[in-house]
């Protein structure tokens, strides 16, 4: 299989995998069997068939309504699959036939599902960040921390990303709770490890970074906007879990770039 047919079958792949992940959005929150329980509407309860679960083409095709009892289908459904799709698209070209695309496509698509979550319901799963740490840990010689590295290497990276995850957004939550009374989640933190052993320290420092000043900018802009008040929450893990991706792929880069602009 050539580069680019195998782009094209990971891209479809992840067409189909976005589907799943809205099955983990709609579910975990829940406790609900992400396995046991057929597909079906969530208004009228009737189970969905084949030609119901085409990713985007059931949608489109649909008119974005259930077949059954013309419900509207929440537009998240086909996002998630279509930007599924193309970010995996997009690892398969960047990083090719490589056991280390394998990894960071479950990486990604791990940090879709907590992405929405807690977006949606302001959570941050253990049921996803306890095994994907240890997954995460175990894999490190394969993904992008060991890039280039030894195994030995891989895992001190992988250890001193978990470290600074934990670290950093550690005391945020006990300064949170001293001061403010709350304000930041336990579920951060242990998403924080999480990301740490995926991503290593160099681009844990990147994400760490972008999270707090996206984070910090959107926060105002609601603000301001009058779309939330100062005292409203507003879930951080979104911001780490994207800006997780984005270091993904471009830490190191934007790292360097750092030290251009602070160091001589």
């Amino acid at each position: 299989m050539g580069a680019v047919e195998f782009a094209l079958l990971v891209g479809l792949v992840g067409l189909a995998i976005g589907s799943f992940l809205n099955v983990c959005i709609d579910r975990l929150p829940r406790g609900r069997s992400i396995v046991a329980t057929p597909s079906h509407c969530e208004t009228c309860g009737h189970n969905l068939g084949v030609r119901d679960l085409l990713p985007l083409v059931s949608y489109l095709w649909l008119r974005g309504r259930c077949r059954y009892c013309k419900a509207a289908i929440p537009i998240r459904i086909p996002l998630v699959e279509l930007v599924t799709g193309l970010l995996f698209l997009y690892i398969a070209v960047r990083y090719g036939i490589t056991l280390q695309t394998a990894v960071i496509l479950a990486y990604v698509a791990a940090l879709i599902v907590v992405f929405l979550i807690d977006l949606e319901h302001s959570l941050v799963l253990n049921k996803i960040t306890y095994p994907g740490s240890v997954i995460a840990f175990l894999v490190a010689p394969w993904g992008p921390v060991g890039a280039g590295l030894s195994a030995r290497a891989a895992y001190l990276d992988a250890g001193w990303g978990l470290l600074l995850g934990v670290g950093v957004l550690g005391t945020i939550y006990l300064l949170a709770r001293l001061v403010a009374r709350g304000g930041f989640g336990l579920g951060d933190v242990k998403l924080g490890i999480m990301l740490g052993a995926m991503l290593g320290p160099v681009s844990m420092f990147v994400t760490l970074q972008l999270s707090f000043i996206v984070g910090g900018v959107v926060a105002i802009a609601l603000i301001v906007l009058k779309l939330r008040r100062r005292r409203d929450l507003i879930p951080f893990g979104p911001f780490l879990a994207s800006a997780g991706v984005v270091s993904l792929f471009w830490g190191g880069t934007i790292f360097n770039w750092y030290q251009g602009l602070f160091l001589p």
